[in-house]
């Protein structure tokens, strides 16, 4: 492994505790020192407000945990799924993919803390056009996530690596 390589795997993890870090904080402002879970809305600009969700499943409402058992087992899966992306950060080479792997892995673990301390992640940030919502109310974490998951799809459908594309040829040519 070569030393650019570690330093890439380093900043991942970096960049995946300031995300925890913020993802953590911006939770803390927006539950205590606004108050949001009793205001339910704050309107601070006309496209974007602060309106207060819980949510007990994962991705649009998908396996809705409403037991302790089942927000348990929630917690382990998400817990299970951090950690494979985790090893798959570990075994990376290309420096793109490493990085947004931690911040999918800050994103989760923000998550991860949230179900595990409150039974529900905490959704706060609304961006609307009038009453159109192109998005569900998410946090900092579930944008971490979707932007790193963003940038793996991108990297894996667009760019493609030379060696990959003379083994192509090299495979079309003996047929």
């Amino acid at each position: 492994m070569t030393d650019q390589i570690k330093k890439y795997r380093r900043t991942a993890l970096i960049i995946a505790f300031v995300i925890l870090f913020l993802d953590q904080a911006t939770k803390f402002i927006v539950m205590h020192l606004l108050q949001l879970p009793v205001k339910g809305e704050i309107e601070l600009i006309p496209f974007f407000q602060l309106t207060w969700a819980q949510n007990y499943g994962v991705s649009m409402g998908f396996l809705t945990a409403s037991t302790d058992f089942q927000r348990w087992a929630l917690v382990a899966l998400t817990g299970l799924i951090g950690i494979a992306v985790w090893i798959w950060m570990n075994k990376e080479k290309a420096k793109w993919d490493i990085l947004a792997l931690g911040m999918v892995l800050g994103g989760a673990m923000g998550n991860i803390i949230d179900r595990a301390r409150l039974g529900y992640v905490a959704d706060f940030a609304d961006l609307h056009i009038g009453e159109f919502r192109p998005f569900l109310i998410f946090n900092l974490a579930d944008a971490a996530i979707s932007i790193g998951v963003v940038i793996l799809l991108a990297r894996a459908l667009l760019i493609r690596e030379k060696k990959n594309e003379i083994n192509d040829d090299v495979q079309l040519d003996e047929s």
